[in-house]
């Protein structure tokens, strides 16, 4: 299917092939049928592309104050690396989409296939998009008019945080889509409505659609008009709607407020306030958040869970239903608001449009009517990377590949996957044969990228294709332990991105899975992607320790970082917690320095309502012990990692895997890096090599690899508040 992805990198829109998204549970298959440009959204992100570097890092001061807090910790070439990589990442563009719903996913209820539907899709043929992000077009709502939804509905939640009463005077600033929008909707609440814009053309059709207007561009006051608009008291409300750098659209209106007037920010305005604008008036000023109640919120988003409507009346999806109610009996009329319609395969002559600054206003894009084809036709999820035309990395057909060689297919493309697991797979020699991603982007940019022959989001396939004998799977912690099980019933060796499993019976059924494959005369290989094992300074580090007789001391301090407690991460059930999903790898580490199987855990966390700054105290059977100290309430300032080794009257001191010590320890006083090695390289190469070589031998001992599981389970469900 056909999506428009842009570059932040270098501002280049196209429109790409990709595969048709895969359909998960509380989610809608549909089938695009319009979807609306956001003209000013969608400028910003272009202009960003083509920025230089200078002007992006002007654009995000935030960003740039991280990376020189990276490049101190990490070193140069890491952090440019992953800001290469970020910028890399393809964006799928477009969040305003009609069409019909082609699938429904599991527990979907209030949808059937066949519904006419708006989301907040991409602009793509084929979109996948939960529920509570979708609502039915009704009868009389053309297409053309329903693209507009989304858009209205950040318009109308503007409005629902002004208030409005019948007969209040209020003015928007700034009459682009939303803007006009936010017009029309106002006169609907009865408000009398003072329109402010440059652009004479778009003046006129505010006025066409009840609004007073004042022209910027012919140096009109629009303090004074405003005064004179609300009978010399001041206006009762401002909704600014403009974009601009400027501080300017606040200033002016709190100027023409009257005493405790109300201004909501919509749009992207300079947010220098003046306390003496806002004090003398007592002035309210609030930012409105996109659609409504709901957003950015993943219990309501991604989990479908509903807000009660007796405490929460309009969330983001009634607020579209409003929105659609409004169109269905002529109250808001978007028809005037088109001007222009391109089909989705001259969707870059509609981007140079916006780009180049010349008059749009509604751009509409247009989808080829599939009626003709079946779903199944429509869904093909599969799209061949190998001797592309398009400027990707190709596959060489002439190479014979081994019998033995890896043949690898990675389940999951994320950040992670495409910055660090798939080039370091890539280097150590592995045919890079399948790239499976739910949404399809992520995947045609890894594919495209790093040379695989094709990608995919039909998952099933992965484990169905008898030239892939390993598997690599780097989705979301949730989904490792099952799909685990689906490759060793497969028959294909296996490598897990951390953690292995959540909870105590998954692990139990991958113990499962690996014993009847055994049984059934193969010999798999299961791997969790500990690589700090494998790091250079840390097999110095082994290789030092296997000359000391004595139990070891070890302690390793995590300078982890906080992360929101609504974050996937935090949640035990989809990210296992962070001790689950990251504190594994420290376990793990120690565990191999130690030698020796675990054999006692007690923890100690503090009480800070995320359960992520922990101590980990573990002994092991030869008398060894160490200590991993989690902490999230630290500075990025500070290096994240330190492991200390006291053995034998000596000691080791290796600070972020870059500067490695040695005191008093015979022959050995330091090994120190330029750059960051966290054994990412070596860890996959050791995978590779020991699927090519056939010896059975995991580069992990599985038993090893179940222990560490374990382990880190417990240590997240250690009791709290003992006696």
């Amino acid at each position: 299917m056909k999506q428009i992805l842009q570059s932040l990198k270098t501002g280049i829109t196209e429109v790409a092939e990709v595969p048709c998204p895969a359909v998960r549970s509380g989610q809608l298959l549909i089938r695009s049928s319009r979807t609306l440009v956001s003209v000013g959204t969608e400028r910003m992100l272009v202009e960003f592309g083509k920025a230089g570097w200078i002007a992006k890092a002007r654009q995000q001061p935030d960003k740039v104050r991280m990376v020189l807090d990276k490049i101190k910790t990490d070193g140069l070439l890491p952090t440019f690396e992953s800001v290469m990589n970020k910028l890399d990442q393809p964006l799928p563009l477009g969040y305003c989409n009609v069409g019909r719903v082609m699938i429904t996913g599991g527990g979907v209820a209030n949808f059937e296939i066949g519904d006419r539907v708006v989301s907040n899709g991409k602009h793509a043929e084929v979109v996948s998009v939960p529920v509570n992000l979708c609502a039915r077009v009704p009868e009389g709502v053309s297409d053309d008019e329903a693209a507009f939804t989304v858009l209205g509905a950040i318009a109308l939640q503007g409005i629902r945080l002004v208030q409005p009463t019948l007969g209040e005077a209020v003015v928007v600033t700034g009459l682009g889509l939303i803007g006009l929008v936010t017009v029309q909707l106002l006169r609907a609440h009865g408000c009398r409505v003072l329109g402010l814009d440059f652009d004479p053309a778009k003046l006129e059709l505010a006025r066409s659609l009840g609004a007073e207007t004042v022209d910027l561009s012919a140096g009109q006051d629009p303090v004074a008009a405003a005064q004179v608009f609300s009978r010399g008291r001041g206006v009762d409300a401002v909704i600014i709607t403009a974009s601009t750098k400027s501080n300017e659209p606040v200033h002016q209106a709190a100027l023409m407020c009257r005493k405790r007037g109300r201004i909501v920010l919509v749009g992207v305005t300079g947010l220098e306030l003046s306390r003496a604008d806002f004090f003398e008036k007592e002035l309210t000023f609030q930012v409105s958040c996109s659609y409504g109640p709901g957003r950015y919120d993943a219990s309501y988003e991604e989990k479908g869970n509903d807000y009660p409507v007796g405490y929460v009346r309009w969330t983001e999806q009634r607020n579209f239903e409003a929105v659609l109610d409004m169109m269905a009996d002529g109250r808001l009329n978007v028809k005037p608001l088109v001007s222009h319609r391109f089909a989705i395969t001259e969707a870059e002559q509609a981007y140079e449009l916006v780009g180049g600054g010349g008059p749009s206003l509604g751009i509409l894009l247009q989808y080829p009517d599939q009626t003709a084809k079946t779903d199944a036709q429509v869904r093909e999820q599969t799209v061949s990377l190998a001797n592309s035309t398009d400027g990707s990395q190709t596959i060489d057909r002439s190479v014979d590949w081994e019998p033995s060689t890896a043949t690898v297919a990675f389940i999951g493309s994320g950040n992670y996957s495409t910055a660090v697991l798939i080039p370091a797979f890539k280097a150590g020699g592995a045919r890079m044969k399948t790239v499976a991603s739910a949404g399809g982007v992520s995947g045609v940019h890894a594919g495209r990228k790093f040379g695989f022959e094709a990608t995919t989001t039909d998952t099933a396939s992965v484990f169905a294709d008898p030239a892939i004998n390993a598997v690599v799977i780097t989705t979301r912690h949730d989904s490792h332990a099952s799909l685990v099980c689906k490759a060793l019933r497969a028959g294909k060796h296996v490598f897990v991105e951390k953690p292995l499993a959540l909870r105590l019976d998954e692990i139990a059924d991958i113990q499962q899975a690996h014993a009847e494959a055994r049984a059934a005369g193969g010999n798999p290989i299961v791997m969790v992607g500990f690589n700090r094992r494998f790091a250079s300074q840390v097999q110095r580090i082994h290789q030092l320790l296997r000359g000391v007789t004595g139990p070891k001391s070890f302690i390793m301090t995590v300078n982890a970082g906080a992360i929101p407690a609504e974050h996937w991460t935090q949640d035990r059930q989809s990210g296992g917690g962070r001790i689950v999903g990251e504190g594994c790898h420290f376990i793990d580490l120690i565990r191999f320095l130690a030698g020796s199987p675990i054999s006692a855990i007690d923890v100690c966390t503090m009480d800070s309502g995320t359960g992520d700054t922990v101590s980990i105290q573990l002994a092991f059977h030869d008398g060894s012990i160490g200590t991993v100290h989690y902490f999230a309430n630290g500075t990025k300032a500070f290096p994240k990692e330190r492991l200390e080794v006291f053995a034998a009257g000596r000691v080791l001191q290796l600070d972020n895997f870059r500067k490695l010590r040695g005191f008093a320890w015979p022959g050995f006083r330091k090994m120190n890096l330029w750059s960051q090695d966290k054994g990412q390289k070596a860890c996959a190469k050791a995978f590779i090599d020991a699927v090519q070589e056939g010896r059975g031998s995991a580069p992990i001992p599985f038993e090893e690899i179940i222990e560490v599981a374990k382990a880190s389970i417990e240590a997240a469900d250690f009791p709290r508040n003992r006696p």
